[in-house]
């Protein structure tokens, strides 16, 4: 069975066109992250950390019967599935982790740290004027919002139809403002690196040459310092997925044919 973790403020529309792929060979199990999509704001407001969403992975899957998985995180999820992994490794097959890092992402946000020094700023005015912020926040169209991420190169227009953003717009407009804050304040300290070398499965990363929300080179770092990790870098933004999908889905179904080899025939780390 394949898992898919989303990105913060998501609720699947990365996984448009793999999921499809994935349906093809294997079962495929979603779900939103508290206060996401489907899923009701946490009952306590505080339960937003990465570990939370990790110990909710568990229970998906216990509810699922607890069967043999992959698990697929992007953006914030990587840092899910990594958390994931340093209590509940015990039937994951193998990890696929795009346009992520392990940890500390609002220190390297455009390569820079600026997003964690501004956002106790930012989470201070929410909450001092939050019927201001709720409206100037859900003010912005869509659309608006869509020829931004093009114009700035947020996206890469030329490699995927812009339209298959607009979902992530529209939630984007929906989600509980002070809440996403928080949240993106609870990943930017929340850190996965240590688990790595402890990873014992398959790793694919995936990334973007041209991803500004989590560099390439942590991606880099990253397959390096899982023992079974390999990279597949690519001409692409943070929504890898939609902009190489065609790439993305073969490599990734090489890599699953991968997992299903007898385990002696597979490599072993360095």
């Amino acid at each position: 069975m394949a898992l898919l973790c989303d990105g913060i403020a998501c609720d699947g529309f990365i996984w448009k066109y793999l999921w499809e792929s994935l349906a093809l060979r294997t079962k495929v199990a979603h779900f939103h992250y508290r206060g996401h999509g489907r899923s009701k704001a946490p009952a306590d407001p505080t339960h937003i950390r990465v570990e939370d969403h990790a110990a909710d992975v568990a229970a998906v899957r216990a509810a699922l019967g607890d069967p043999e998985v992959v698990l697929f995180g992007h953006s914030m999820g990587c840092q899910v599935v990594l958390e994931h992994m340093r209590h509940h490794a015990a039937k994951v097959r193998g990890l696929v982790l795009m346009c992520g890092a392990p940890g500390r992402v609002t220190h390297t946000f455009k390569d820079s740290d600026a997003l964690a020094r501004f956002l106790p700023r930012v989470i201070e005015t929410v909450d001092r004027h939050p019927r201001i912020a709720r409206a100037v926040f859900g003010s912005v169209p869509p659309e608006i919002a869509l020829r931004v991420a093009m114009a700035t190169g947020e996206i890469d227009s030329a490699l995927m139809d812009p339209r298959d953003l607009v979902p992530y717009l529209e939630h984007m407009v929906d989600i509980d403002l002070p809440m996403f804050l928080r949240m993106l304040q609870a990943a930017g300290e929340h850190s996965a690196e240590d688990v790595l070398p402890t990873v014992r499965v398959p790793a694919l990363v995936i990334a973007g040459d041209r991803d500004s929300f989590t560099p390439p080179r942590l991606a880099e770092k990253m397959a390096r310092d899982l023992p079974f990790g390999e990279i597949l870098m690519m001409s692409a933004t943070h929504v890898a997925p939609l902009e190489q999908r065609a790439l993305v889905e073969e490599r990734i179904n090489t890599f699953l044919d991968g997992l299903s080899a007898p385990a002696e025939s597979r490599a072993t780390p360095a």
